[in-house]
């Protein structure tokens, strides 16, 4: 069963995914990603796969008849798709060429422009999670896509937030963060011709890296192919320096923040960027969500960015040799 359930307390939904609890525990020498399992092409370079257990579905059943004047359900209207990055069970992005990476933006913004034809869609999130940390059970390279019937709430309040500061400044509050940022130098990380990231002033998250476009523009569609090109670079450059930092596959969460789709205008105040949520906050110590976190939303960084982005940004130049490239750029 599958379903949404509305939240009154918070104005939001949350998804009710009992399918999921379905889920087979795979034997440790069978990866149904890899070619030969019987379930992707034998050979593949990026492959759109068909989530097995989705939350959403372009087919959803009817919810549950536990519906009140005070607790409304809807279906779980949407799709759930995994993109698989490579066909090199090893790999990750920070290990693939950049003309690989490249064809994983390629994929996303394909998607995101095919999701967006379906007007019952309100928001396509890509995404990805990394690590035995963030609870990863299937280790092939891949992200997912996510297709909501609506726009959640974290991200319908970045998008108000944004509205506001352009109402009141006249100016895009990215645009305005980016300009910061660069001016302090300080949370800097890294920065290519189209593309600069820096840990921001106010992460919860000791690595919390943004990657962010120069230009102001607010989804990958938007990009020229010199965008896109330079956007695989710099993810390559800021995942291989999270890896040179501790001399390990560094977890994360990723997440692209882009226009909602079938919406409201939001083109003068919203701005593409990119983050990263990793739990790691020393080489063998994790940050964790306690109840100040949770219960208020209170988010509390156990570091200050001024001293993590200096070593993140010291690891990514380890990670890049003298000419200031990278193995397989």
């Amino acid at each position: 069963m599958t379903e949404l359930r509305y939240n009154p307390l918070l104005q939001d939904w949350t998804m009710v995914a009992a399918n999921r609890q379905n889920r087979p525990n795979l034997p440790l020498d069978f990866c149904p990603f890899c070619p030969g399992s019987g379930k992707v092409p034998e050979n593949y370079e990026v492959y759109i796969y068909e989530n097995d257990f989705p939350t959403l579905s372009p087919h959803p059943a009817e919810p549950d008849d536990v519906s009140t004047g005070l607790y409304k359900t809807a279906p779980a209207y949407g799709k759930c798709e995994v993109v698989l990055y490579s066909q090199d069970h090893e790999a990750s992005i920070s290990k693939l060429k950049v003309t690989q990476i490249r064809k994983v933006v390629d994929a996303w913004t394909e998607r995101f422009v095919e999701l967006a034809k379906d007007p019952l869609h309100q928001y396509v999130l890509i995404f990805e999670n990394r690590g035995r940390e963030v609870g990863v059970t299937m280790p092939h390279p891949h992200g997912q896509i996510y297709a909501y019937p609506y726009v959640p709430l974290k991200l319908a309040t970045e998008l108000n937030a944004t509205k506001v500061h352009y109402e009141q400044h006249g100016e895009c509050l990215l645009c305005a963060m980016n300009r910061e940022e660069q001016t302090f130098a300080g949370r800097m990380i890294l920065e290519t011709d189209y593309f600069t990231s820096y840990i921001p002033f106010f992460t919860d998250y000791p690595y919390g890296v943004f990657i962010v476009s120069k230009a102001h523009k607010t989804a990958l569609p938007d990009f020229t192919t010199a965008e896109r090109n330079d956007l695989a670079l710099i993810l390559k450059r800021v995942t291989a320096g999270m890896d040179a930092l501790y001399l390990r596959d560094f977890p994360y969460m990723m997440v692209l923040h882009q226009r909602p789709v079938n919406g409201a205008d939001v083109e003068l105040h919203y701005h593409f960027h990119i983050e990263f949520y990793p739990p790691l906050r020393s080489e063998d110590k994790l940050k964790y969500l306690a109840s100040s976190e949770t219960g208020a939303w209170a988010p509390c960084n156990p570091t200050a960015v001024e001293e993590t982005a200096a070593i993140l940004r010291s690891a990514v130049a380890r990670a890049t040799n003298e000419k200031g490239e990278m193995r397989d750029e």
